[in-house]
């Protein structure tokens, strides 16, 4: 259904903009890659939350929705560590977008795009379970 399809496109976009955070790490522009990886992480989210039919209009939002959806009332897939992953990787692209000051280190930038490889990874897989499992019970009901 739309859900799924929806789900999918975000997916897809979420891994091109991992994608592009990759490759800006190694082109040392830092707080790009911490702009870009934040994004793939924001993404992966909407996919998730398209699943349950949650759209959200705000970074804050998403990870709001995120957290009540997949943590407090999840299956355990989803941890509180996760949620700080998150959390984290939206603080540190504040800083890296609009901080003047702040300086975006290597071991900072390359553990940023780590964790947003781990949690879009772990999204990804997680929207493949459900929309398989949606997809079966929509044969079984046919």
């Amino acid at each position: 259904g739309y859900a799924q399809i929806l789900a999918r496109i975000r997916m897809e976009r979420a891994v091109e903009l991992l994608s592009e955070a990759q490759d800006l790490l190694m082109k040392e522009s830092y707080k790009s890659a911490n702009n870009r990886a934040f994004y793939s992480i924001e993404k992966s989210i909407k996919a998730l939350l398209a699943i349950v039919g949650k759209e959200v209009q705000t970074h804050s939002g998403g990870l709001k929705q995120f957290n009540f959806e997949f943590i407090y009332k999840g299956d355990g897939t989803f941890s509180q560590e996760d949620y700080q992953l998150i959390a984290k990787a939206e603080r540190i692209r504040n800083a890296s977008d609009y901080d003047d000051f702040y300086i975006a280190s290597k071991e900072e930038t390359q553990q940023q795009v780590s964790n947003a490889e781990y949690i879009v990874g772990k999204i990804e897989k997680y929207i493949l379970k459900e929309t398989e499992n949606m997809e079966s019970d929509a044969e079984n009901e046919r």
